[in-house]
This record gives C-alpha cells, sequence and structure tokens, in this order.
C-alpha cells in the first residue's frame, strides 16, 4: 500500500479502504479516496458492490432452521428409505 498524500489511490489501495470499511475501520480520508476511486473504476466499483452485498448477507441470513420434531422425523424417514 502506497503512503502517498494524493487523492487518488491504485487499485489495491481502494481495495484495502473497501474491506476497512466494511468492518468500520476505514478513517474520513481512506473513505474519501475510496469514493474517489470508484468514481472512476469500473472493477472497484464491482468488488465494492459485492463486499457490501456479503456484508448484508452476512449480517441478516434470513436462515430458517427446523424445529427437533420435524428434524427427528426427517431422521425417521430416511433410516426407512434406507432400509426399503
Amino acid at each position: 500500500m502506497s503512503k502517498g498524500k494524493g487523492i487518488f489511490v491504485s487499485c489495491s489501495d481502494a481495495n484495502h479502504f473497501c474491506d476497512k470499511n466494511q468492518y468500520k475501520e476505514a478513517t474520513f480520508w481512506e473513505k474519501v479516496k475510496l469514493n474517489v476511486h470508484l468514481l472512476y473504476c469500473r472493477a472497484c466499483r464491482k468488488y465494492s458492490a459485492k463486499n457490501n452485498k456479503l456484508t448484508k448477507l452476512v449480517k441478516d441470513p434470513k436462515v430458517i432452521s427446523i424445529n427437533e420434531y420435524e428434524k427427528n422425523a426427517m431422521k425417521e424417514r430416511l433410516k426407512q428409505k434406507m432400509n426399503e
């Protein structure tokens, strides 16, 4: 990662800032540099969009599990089918 003071950063730096931003660790200036970079870099916009989607999926997975009774019933049906 370069330590330049300019507002334009490399894709590598932008991806690093994107990852830090995902975990709420990016500084104000890193966010500014990331957003400037995203204005002109399609590849990093795509990376950022996928990162955001992954974060949302992890925070709210919408996983529905079955109760113990249904689970045991499925096991019994499976055992019956295997014994046929």
